[in-house]
């Protein structure tokens, strides 16, 4: 009898064994099915390493959602360039910084505000299509989306033209450009996804 229960809690304990195997094995397929989505999906933006680099690690969070997927790059976007107004912030300071310097970083701060004042807006826009806006209201909404990201976008480029020329060159133009010519990939990045979402539907 008693060996009877050895085996039996043998058998029970090699059951459970290969169930967490085969459970973690699936999870595993899952998640590499959903790393596979963004990298694919990636290839249709400009900076497709960059997109995939920045969005691989919410693999699990976005599955293989289109929506989640533009959700979450506009969120990485927002993020960066809210970054990037304090860096440019911190510049109002910079040592030996010329009165021409002085304005174009104030002007960069200024555009880098409405750069993240308008991925807000698109984030939250982009959301009301979880609840199932359809029709023309979701064709609005995707409207306003786009129009934002890409005013956005426009913003960013804005203020690296304020120093422009050669009067501009040197390690406070170079590390600020660093900064927001990152931001900009992220933005271009994102209205590519939520172009590739549109595509959809």
């Amino acid at each position: 009898m008693e060996r009877i229960f050895y085996l039996s809690l043998i058998l029970f304990v090699l059951y459970l064994s290969t169930a967490a195997i085969a459970m973690a094995r699936n999870l595993e397929e899952e998640s590499s099915g959903d790393t596979e989505f963004i990298k694919t999906s990636c290839q249709s933006t400009s900076y497709p390493d960059l997109c995939f680099q920045s969005l691989s690690s919410y693999a699990s969070e976005i599955k293989k959602q289109p929506l989640k997927l533009a959700e979450t790059a506009l969120a990485v976007s927002m993020a960066r360039a809210k970054s990037a107004k304090t860096y440019v912030s911190e510049m109002t300071d910079y040592e030996g910084i010329t009165k021409r310097q002085h304005e174009a970083v104030l002007d960069c701060v200024e555009e880098m505000g409405d750069t993240v004042d308008r991925l807000s807006k698109s984030l939250k826009e982009l959301k009301r299509l979880e609840d199932g806006e359809s029709g023309e209201e979701f064709w609005f909404c995707l409207s306003n989306v786009r129009t934002w990201t890409s005013a956005a976008l426009t913003d960013e480029t804005t203020c690296l033209d304020g120093f422009g020329g050669k009067a501009m060159d040197g390690e406070l133009k170079s590390s600020i450009r660093t900064h927001i010519v990152r931001v900009a990939q992220d933005t271009s990045n994102a209205l590519a996804l939520i172009n590739d979402f549109a595509s959809k539907h």
